[in-house]
């Protein structure tokens, strides 16, 4: 299955997760549920919208869709990172968050060069 499927269908689940549990994935990303959790279901709202319209999505719109992506995984790390040099929240629970927001900045880039590679594979078979 294509790399940026697969991050559009993480992202969904994790959307779902954060409004069905919100006070699970609250735990899992700051250490505490919220009251009322209205920011992890904030965050899932994004997710499921970015990972529902980069799934209907093609061509052009696609990537574009992905870059974006990848500058809110990479805006989240750099978010996560600061907060953990501060102070502000754990390490223990800084460093998976950073890496997950890494694993997914790097999955958009890898989705994006696959598709590369499969349009110059179409292209150089459609010549012969």
């Amino acid at each position: 299955m294509n790399p940026v499927t697969l991050l559009s269908l993480g992202r969904i689940a994790v959307g779902v997760a954060s409004i069905a549990k919100p006070d699970l994935v609250a735990k899992q990303m700051v250490g505490q549920a919220e009251d009322p959790p209205v920011l992890t279901q904030w965050f899932g709202n994004r997710e499921i919208a970015l990972g529902l319209v980069t799934l209907l999505a093609r061509g052009g719109h696609r990537r574009t869709l992905v870059l974006a992506g990848m500058a809110v995984d990479a805006a989240d790390a750099g978010t996560t990172y600061t907060a953990m040099q501060s102070g502000a929240l754990p390490k223990r629970l800084a460093v998976p968050a950073i890496a997950v927001a890494a694993g997914a900045v790097l999955s958009g880039l890898f989705g994006l060069r696959v598709k590369k590679k499969v349009k110059k594979t179409r292209k150089a078979s459609a010549a012969q």
